[in-house]
């Protein structure tokens, strides 16, 4: 047996196989391509290295996706408007290496907040693990199925 000391107090260590936690690690990229990929301030550098860490977890299909958004202003837009993107995660549904992704996404502008339902799916592929990529997790055939505002509200100008 192998203890390892927490607090003075020993634990027996437990061997474990990677694919026992293999669907925490799953959810915990698709949420975090998410949260980079979705989650962006009014700062052109930040979103570039956000954008650089969504793009080792994800397949040609998010680089299209980014590629248009970029090619539309988006991105410059977000900049010189001061809006501030962030989204909440609401549910991840798992079917197979199918998922389903569901989040609250919040727009806030100088002026106005818009919040929006953000839904998409896409495939998991395991693929081996990197710095960049520490799960070992690809997203692949990621498209948006929604992004629909919900409310828009005037911001209270002191």
């Amino acid at each position: 047996d192998i203890y390892v000391l927490s607090n003075h107090i020993p634990l027996q260590a437990t061997k474990s196989t990677v694919d026992e936690n293999r669907n925490a690690e799953y959810l915990s990229a698709i949420e975090n391509f998410h949260q980079y990929f979705f989650t962006l301030p009014p700062d052109e550098k930040y979103i570039q290295t956000q954008m650089n860490k969504a793009m080792y977890l994800v397949d040609n299909s998010g680089i299209a996706q980014y590629n248009t958004l970029k090619e539309k202003g988006y991105f410059t837009n977000l900049i010189s408007t001061s809006s501030n993107i962030t989204i909440v995660t609401d549910s991840i549904l798992m079917n197979g290496n199918q998922f389903t992704f569901y989040a609250t996404q919040k727009i806030e502008r100088p002026t106005l907040i818009t919040i929006r339902t953000l839904v998409t799916s896409g495939f998991i592929q395991d693929v081996p693990r990197t710095d960049n990529n520490a799960h070992g997790v690809l997203i692949v055939r990621w498209k948006t199925l929604e992004n629909n505002d919900i409310s828009s509200t005037p911001k209270r100008i002191y």
